[in-house]
């Protein structure tokens, strides 16, 4: 999976507008904007601690895989990877807007990535990239890899090492080193298979020490037990951040309250539109290109579509339901532009539940047999066209968010943008 484009840039301009934001109501509604903003930052912690959890109980089974390789032990640990997606995409709306979190993410969540880097690759993957010098380093079968001209000792592949050292190595973002992308390579291999059924296929063998395959099994089981360690201490940190005396938390509850709510906003916006609609679905619909689906090892895209989507509407109504069953809630942004206008709350609201009726339209197909790489395949009619409806939903509801925003009279937000929908012609030159 090659990168071509680096979404995270496009949120710092946004980011910089926040500033000037003016949050012009009432005395009483700023009273109800810190409410809002203790409520956002609650559901960040609870949702961040489910990431953690579930990250936690993907490592006991990276454990279990390592003990005894076997079919069931690969398939529980790819099951563990999947349901530790779920609560992380939820998460996804905190990004655009909050410094801390942008930072931060592309420790855990870049993507694409040049899978050449880290393990062995097909023959078609090519040998050579003039845009990365590292695209087949392969460093689970190198012990020694140049990095800038100079040469690197790759001996221990370590926390220390992936994070310091290999991630984005030479500057370059499709140098993904750690983080669910890199584990779900790892897990599953590349998928080989095209727009054609069909996702990785990586043999448990392939970590098995005393009937191993695809070479260097010892090293590709330190890899995978780095990078799974490391995402527990990256999510770990990132729950500190949340918690009472987070630095996360305290930028929002100790600035200005219009510049938190339009923080909200531009969360919501800006993964509705530029991330989500643009480059994680557009972008490969109109290339039909099976490299540019989030998941594109496990073939688990459309349900980290689905569960971004629920996080942006979680997020403007301020309620998340936690894997323990309990719901964490309170004042929202919703309750903020209802008291202004009903209509914008109403209208917004119902396009936040069709966008997800959409998501759950691809994940309706994606398990009845039709993978979303498939969906996006050339001359698959009814697969565009149910990629192409949940785009549309993402778009129109984002008309509503800048509604909403105009509502509270806060300043025009810039949310992030994309070529595949801003300059579709840019992606083909």
């Amino acid at each position: 999976m090659t990168a071509r484009y680096g979404s995270r840039l496009a949120a710092i301009g946004a980011t910089a507008l926040l500033t000037a934001a003016v949050f012009v109501l009432p005395a009483k509604a700023e009273t109800d904007a810190k409410a809002v903003i203790k409520t956002y930052s609650d559901i960040a912690l609870a949702k961040y601690e489910d990431s953690l959890t579930t990250a936690q109980a993907l490592d006991k089974a990276v454990d279990a895989l390592l003990a005894k390789p076997s079919a069931d032990t690969l398939n529980a640990a790819r099951d563990a990877w999947k349901a530790a997606r779920v609560p992380y995409q939820q998460t996804e709306v905190y990004r655009f807007g909050n410094k801390i979190v942008d930072d931060w993410e592309g420790k855990v969540n870049s993507w694409p990535l040049d899978e050449g880097l880290i393990d062995y690759v097909a023959k078609s993957y090519g040998t050579e990239s003039d845009a990365n010098a590292l695209y087949t380093a392969n460093v689970i079968a190198n012990k020694s890899i140049e990095i800038n001209g100079k040469k690197v000792d790759a001996t221990k592949l370590s926390p220390e090492f992936l994070s310091g050292t290999l991630q984005e190595a030479g500057g370059i973002e499709a140098n993904v080193a750690t983080g669910y992308h890199a584990i779900e390579f790892l897990l599953w291999g590349q998928d080989l298979h095209g727009t054609g059924p069909g996702a990785g296929e990586r043999p448990y063998t392939d970590y098995d020490l005393k009937n191993c395959t695809g070479g260097n099994c010892d090293r590709r089981a330190e890899y995978l037990k780095s990078a799974s360690d490391l995402l527990v201490s990256d999510l770990q940190e990132m729950v500190g951040n949340w918690k009472e005396d987070g630095a996360a938390r305290k930028s929002l509850v100790e600035g200005e309250p219009n510049t938190a709510i339009s923080t909200i906003f531009t969360g919501m916006g800006s993964l509705s539109y530029g991330e989500l609609a643009g480059e994680r679905m557009k972008l490969g619909l109109l290339l039909h290109d099976p490299e540019e689906e989030h998941d594109c090892f496990s073939d688990n895209t459309f349900n980290s579509h689905l569960y971004d989507a629920v996080g942006i509407r979680a997020a403007y109504h301020a309620s998340y339901k936690r894997l323990d069953g309990t719901t964490v809630e309170g004042p929202s942004v919703a309750d903020m532009v209802k008291a202004v206008d009903p209509a914008v709350d109403r209208e917004l609201s119902g396009k936040l539940d069709v966008t997800v009726a959409k998501m759950e339209a691809i994940k309706a197909r994606a398990e009845g047999g039709e993978a979303y790489d498939q969906q996006i395949a050339e001359g698959n009619t009814e697969g565009n066209a149910a990629v192409q409806a949940a785009v549309d939903a993402l778009v129109d509801q984002t008309k509503s968010i800048e509604r909403a925003v105009a509502a509270l009279k806060l300043n025009a937000i810039a949310f992030e943008g994309s070529n595949s929908l801003d300059a579709p012609d840019k992606v083909f030159q």
